[in-house]
């Protein structure tokens, strides 16, 4: 696919590039473990990111005015396109616009680990995603969480995180798996302040519970570690 300029014509031309390379077993298989409401045509991850690429090289500005949302491949790569955006006014302002898409945890998690603008002074937009993981909405609060845990976990947030997962009281499932997630991660981080953490938190039983196997289940962590860990399950 070689596409330069944007319009009505090419997007259609984009959109039967992406027809034409479906994968009907790769779309069957995905389509068993993402409940997206987009019509899924079966590209693999690597390749959309690869298309997305080439796309930023082009008025990528232009391309995302003719985004129709129609199929989850096509969402994907609208959104690793905007996650390419170095320019902050630029970058919200598409990507505040882009999280109310998200309705599956393989949208939000690919995209959310793919952020260039937090790949350097990350700092300064802490706030931001840490008032995401806050939100009620399922999958707006889960790009929150999941950006949070791929560049935020560091020893200067620690605290402050675990007091972000105390103030968060959903059950939504994608929002807890994300808070367990996050939890395994801060304590391969710092195990003394996760394990303090685990023996006095607001975290629901799902929740906590699921923290701890997910921790267990890491090949970095001790078996006398596991052993504690086991004995905080709810």
């Amino acid at each position: 696919m070689q596409i330069d300029n944007w319009n009505t014509k090419t997007y259609q031309e984009f959109i039967n590039y992406l027809i034409g390379i479906k994968d009907d077993k790769y779309r069957d298989f995905n389509s068993r473990i993402c409940r997206t409401k987009y019509k899924m045509l079966g590209i693999r991850l690597p390749m959309l990111r690869n298309i997305a690429k080439k796309i930023t090289k082009t008025d990528y500005l232009s391309f995302l005015k003719y985004v129709k949302n129609d199929y989850y491949e096509e969402v994907i790569i609208s959104g690793f396109v905007i996650a390419s955006i170095k320019d902050e006014n630029l970058f919200f302002k598409h990507f505040n616009e882009y999280i109310k898409k998200i309705d599956d945890w393989s949208i939000s998690d690919s995209v959310c680990n793919s952020l260039v603008i937090l790949k350097t002074n990350n700092q300064k937009y802490f706030p931001y995603f840490k008032e995401l993981a806050l939100q009620e909405g399922e999958f707006i609060s889960r790009v929150g969480l999941v950006t949070i845990l791929n560049f935020y976990v560091q020893e200067e947030y620690i605290e402050e995180i675990f007091i972000i997962l105390n103030s968060i009281s959903s059950d939504k499932y994608y929002i807890n798996m994300a808070e367990a997630w996050l939890v395994c991660e801060l304590y391969i981080k710092d195990s003394k302040r996760t394990l303090k953490y685990l023996k006095n938190n607001k975290l629901n039983t799902f929740t906590h519970n699921k923290a701890i196997s997910k921790i267990k289940d890491s090949y970095r962590v001790s078996r006398e570690e596991k052993e504690i860990l086991n004995k905080l399950k709810r």
